[in-house]
């Protein structure tokens, strides 16, 4: 599994996003999270942002959609030139429709469980996706605990993805830090979102690797 980072703005400064985005060059992308006072008690941003954000960065936008009705929205997300698009399945009423969507449109099809929402149901999607993210807090807010519950389903979902023999991607978002990411790595994750533990230090590149080096160390 190749190790990637993915810092997320989410933890950034708004008024300073250009230069946010900026200050982590080693990264392999930059993770989006757009939420809308709906699915999840928080509002971020949404399309028009990310499209100014797609012009500004030269990392791969991954858009993480904390949304009710992705079906309606994650296409434009896709369109604009966001590399990854994520939905939930827990906001999808046609996943299959909207992920082949999203990749036709040639961006990555990604799906996101809860950390309450088992893995073994989307077993057959498996092949309907590049990636699997794994919400290790509740979503909606950033700079909490890491949720060691989810440890075990990390493993689980990467025995699934194993069993398939494709190449999907497994994402883990919250909490991922110099505490958490071993653990996260050792369970099978390869993609870590991380927000306040890259945009919470003083020297934001140190952070990605130094992050990168644990994530390495542990598979």
């Amino acid at each position: 599994m190749a190790v990637q980072i993915s810092p997320s703005i989410l933890s950034a400064d708004f008024a300073r996003l250009a230069d946010e985005v900026a200050a982590v060059p080693n990264a392999d992308w930059l993770h989006v999270d757009v939420m809308d006072n709906h699915f999840v008690p928080n509002l971020t941003l949404g399309l028009p942002v990310v499209e100014a954000l797609l012009k500004a960065a030269t990392l791969p936008i991954d858009c993480h959609l904390m949304i009710t009705d992705p079906d309606r929205w994650a296409p434009a997300y896709a369109e604009a030139g966001a590399g990854s698009v994520t939905i939930h399945a827990e906001a999808s009423s046609a996943p299959v429709r909207t992920l082949r969507e999203i990749r036709s449109l040639g961006s990555r099809a990604g799906l996101a469980l809860n950390p309450a929402t088992a893995v073994e149901p989307y077993d057959d999607l498996i092949g309907e996706i590049d990636m699997l993210l794994l919400m290790t807090v509740e979503p909606g807010f950033g700079g909490q605990k890491f949720l060691d519950m989810v440890l075990p389903k990390i493993r689980r979902a990467r025995g699934l993805i194993e069993r398939h023999g494709g190449e999907v991607w497994l994402q883990v978002d919250g909490g991922v830090s110099a505490d958490t990411i071993e653990r996260c790595a050792e369970a099978g994750a390869d993609v870590f979102v991380a927000g306040s533990a890259v945009y919470g230090a003083d020297d934001r590149e140190a952070a990605v690797a130094s992050l990168r080096s644990l994530a390495e160390g542990a598979v």
